[in-house]
Parts: structure tokens; C-alpha cells; sequence
């Protein structure tokens, strides 16, 4: 058997936690379990390091958790909180020698060509980041000899995708999940869903509708992300949660077993 290790590298919403200039008592609180950087996860497997999104705090999560290789980025979608911090790959094409592979569909290609129009064009700048735009869709494919699951999600009218690599699945920005979609989750072992806060959002979770999404899908273990100041403290939440379901914070670590 081999290893699957995933880390949170950030639990946050788009505006982190704590938000700027705000005063309430999660944004006060020292507890690093409310102090909570974009929404990310690092995963390491057997055949690949991956890093799922990678916000305007990448460089800062790179640093604290100690990532010294990386195979490749892997996105959800295009919005800024998930894809500002992908200049800094720079310092991983420096250490290795090559161009980080981007798996991403062709919505968040163009995003990237967008925002970071200066890595794409024919002048080569030194030191600007090196990119090498791999498509993705809905279908299954390997990344580096890693097999990936996309999970086709809503974010209001903005598809997203969340992605299952062996009994893990990771699905941050929803606010619907297809029954296709939950049927690629049979038998997930531990699940990855985001709860924005209480009351009504547009285009996320609230916490009742992940619970309720949880308990649809059945995963042996539910981690909450994506979360922000509005949820209350961390502690105080999870008290609250059913039995089986846990708020992720920064830094939380998971290993599996997996089949060679």
C-alpha cells in the first residue's frame, strides 16, 4: 500500500480571515484555527505533488508548509482568490529546471493568459514564470501516472470543478452538486466541502446545506473549508457538527492508505 497525504493550505473565503478592519470576535481571535488564508490544498502522492488553486496567498503557503517540489497546479475555476498567486511558481521553475504544468479547463486558461498575459507572450522576460497549459474536462485523466476524478459543480451560474484523487474528493465554490456528480462520490472515504457561513449566499454553502449535502453523499469523514468569519469560531462550530464532520483549518493534515 501506498500513501496519499493532503494538507489544508488555506480554509478561508475570498477575503480571508480575519478580514480587514473588522473588529468581531473571529477576526480578533488568537486562535490559529480562525486565522484562515485562501482556499487550497496541497496533495502528495506516490506519483505526483499537487497543489489544488493557487491564491493570492501561494507564496505565503509554499513557505509555511515547506514545499519544496511541485509537479504541477491543478484548478477548480478562474476567480482571483483561486489562481493570483501563480506568478510565484517562478521560484519551483527555478529549483526544477522546467515549466510548471497547469491542469486547468479552458475557461481558467484563459484567465491565466489574462491575468499573466506577460508568461505567455513571445518575449521571454527573465524570470517570469514559466507555464505549460495542459486542457482538462469532465473526464477522468492521470497526472503524472495519478489518477484524477473532475467533479463537475455549480457556483451559481459558474461551473466549477472539484476533483476526487483515490477516497479523497475536494469541492470548494459550490452552492449545487449534479446527482451525476454524487455518484462519482460512492464510497468516498473523506470529503472536502465548503460552508460558507449561516445564512443565504448566491453561490455558496451555507453550513446547513453542507451538512445536508454531507449527509447525502455519505463520505466516512466531512471536512468543512471555505469558510468565512461569519461561520463563529472555530471551536464553538465544531462542537456543533454531527457526528463524523470537522472544520478544516490551515495546516490540518490527512494521510490514506492507497493501493499501489
Amino acid at each position: 500500500m501506498g500513501k496519499l497525504h493532503v494538507e489544508f493550505l488555506g480554509t478561508g473565503t475570498s477575503q480571508g480571515v480575519p478580514l480587514i478592519a473588522c473588529n468581531c470576535e473571529v477576526c480578533l481571535s488568537m486562535d490559529s484555527k480562525d486565522q484562515r488564508l485562501r482556499s487550497s490544498v496541497w496533495v502528495q502522492h506516490p506519483k505526483a505533488s499537487v497543489v489544488i488553486d493557487s491564491g493570492p496567498d501561494f507564496r505565503q503557503q509554499m513557505l509555511r508548509s515547506g514545499v519544496k517540489n511541485l509537479d504541477a497546479l491543478l484548478f477548480t475555476h478562474a476567480h482571483k482568490d483561486h489562481i493570483a498567486g501563480t506568478d510565484d511558481v517562478r521560484a519551483f521553475n527555478y529549483r526544477q529546471q522546467k515549466p510548471m504544468p497547469i491542469y486547468a479547463d479552458l475557461r481558467v486558461q484563459e484567465a491565466l493568459r489574462r491575468e499573466f498575459f506577460y508568461a505567455f507572450e513571445g518575449t521571454r522576460y527573465p524570470g517570469i514564470p514559466e507555464l505549460n497549459p495542459i486542457e482538462i474536462d469532465d473526464h477522468p485523466f492521470e497526472l503524472n501516472g495519478m489518477p484524477v476524478v473532475p467533479l463537475p459543480v455549480m457556483h451559481m451560474n459558474l461551473p466549477v470543478k472539484g476533483f476526487r484523487i483515490g477516497p479523497f474528493a475536494y469541492i470548494t465554490d459550490a452552492n449545487a452538486i449534479p446527482l451525476s456528480t454524487i455518484d462519482l462520490l460512492e464510497d468516498c472515504e473523506v470529503l472536502v466541502l465548503n460552508a460558507l457561513r449561516h445564512t443565504a449566499h448566491p453561490s455558496h454553502f451555507t453550513l446547513e446545506q453542507a451538512l445536508e449535502q454531507a449527509h447525502k453523499i455519505g463520505a466516512k469523514h466531512t471536512y468543512l473549508t471555505h469558510i468565512s468569519h461569519q461561520l463563529g469560531l472555530h471551536d464553538a462550530v465544531e462542537k456543533r457538527l454531527p457526528k463524523g464532520v470537522f472544520l478544516a483549518y490551515d495546516g490540518l493534515q490527512l494521510s490514506f492508505d492507497i493501493p499501489d
